[in-house]
């Protein structure tokens, strides 16, 4: 009829009942309610005639023990909003007793979330498995001093030394390259991210050698232990720069403070990202591999050397320096000079 207010707009009246307590959900002697006794204690409906205009919650406790939402009446449903007990409306319960069950909307919701979980914490915790790989090597890797660059390379200068140093780590890492994408020539989905970590340390390996003897070549050596210029070239690699080894508090409070290993997860997952190509079939991996590992490696060294181009120290400059440290026990197969690789 013309008038008469939608059952929805209703407001759901208690009936009044001597025999009900009035101010709890239990009875007047104390027992609980019974299945047919839920219209003492309805639970509360959106109300949008109300006064406040805002919308009322019905948690489960408030619903009679062994009765549903499903088996009210209609008009009692309608603007029900079911909250489990101990949460907010429309979030998941968070005890594991109070959980649904996995073929209910929220069971559904609530696996995808643990999936999603569940990956990212895998995915963070391989990545920073790679970076404590890199840090471990980082101090194996030799390095040459100028004075044995100088020797092996003689009449160059620092410019056409650097170039040389350039193209030889560009090869090696295309080489590493090419062979992690042959040896996915038949994509095994298991072997996949052992593949890419392999290949990225290799590569890592290569350029941080490449960092300190640029540094050795623009005359820049960082000052310290073995320890402390491995800092120095690991920071220069993951923040694909050539830093002020003048200020050596930049590079070493932030090997402290866990800042160094945050930004070499980050490289890391941007080198893994990139590096997906290289796991394509039928030697298509291979081919791309090389070509990319070359390009990033020149690229690389391009944004190192112009940072240390601008702070170069002239070789006649140079005070006397000692030699270079070197590790105890150093990386197999970067002993021989990449240069007579290419």
């Amino acid at each position: 009829m013309a008038g008469e207010t939608p059952s929805w707009k209703q407001r759901f009246r208690r009936p009044v009942q001597p025999e009900a307590h009035q101010g709890g959900t239990a009875s007047a002697d104390g027992a609980e309610p019974s299945a047919g006794d839920w219209t003492a204690h309805p639970p509360r409906t959106r109300d949008t005639g109300g006064d406040d205009g805002q919308a009322f919650t019905a948690s489960l406790d408030t619903l009679p023990r062994g009765r549903a939402v499903d088996d009210l009446p209609g008009d009692a449903r309608e603007g029900v909003v079911v909250a489990f007990p101990g949460e907010s409306p429309g979030r998941l319960p968070a005890g594991p007793a109070d959980r649904p069950e996995p073929g209910t909307r929220f069971g559904r919701l609530s696996a995808v979330r643990q999936g999603v979980r569940r990956s990212g914490e895998s995915a963070k915790a391989a990545m920073g498995y790679v970076a404590d790989r890199i840090m471990e090597i980082a101090p194996r890797v030799p390095v040459r001093d100028l004075s044995a660059l100088r020797t092996q390379f003689p009449g160059l200068s620092p410019e056409q030394l650097a170039d040389k140093l350039v193209a030889g780590a560009a090869n090696a890492t295309a080489t590493v390259g090419a062979g992690v994408g042959a040896a996915a020539m038949l994509p095994v989905p298991p072997a996949m991210p052992a593949e890419l970590a392999a290949e990225i340390t290799g590569v890592a390996a290569i350029e941080l050698k490449l960092i300190a003897e640029l540094y050795e070549v623009y005359g820049l050596r960082p000052e310290g232990s073995l320890k402390d210029r491995s800092t120095a070239y690991l920071t220069a690699w993951s923040q694909e720069r050539g830093i002020d080894v003048a200020k050596p508090t930049t590079y070493k409070n932030a090997a402290l403070s866990g800042g160094l290993k945050r930004e070499l997860r980050q490289q890391i997952m941007k080198r893994t990202i990139r590096n997906l190509p290289n796991l394509m079939p039928f030697m298509v991996g291979a081919a791309v591999g090389a070509v990319m590992n070359r390009r990033d490696t020149r690229a690389l060294a391009d944004r190192v050397r112009k940072d240390l181009r601008a702070r170069q120290v002239p070789w006649d400059a140079l005070p006397a320096l000692p030699p270079l440290e070197q590790p105890v026990r150093p990386l197999e197969g970067l002993q021989k000079p990449l240069e007579l690789e290419s």
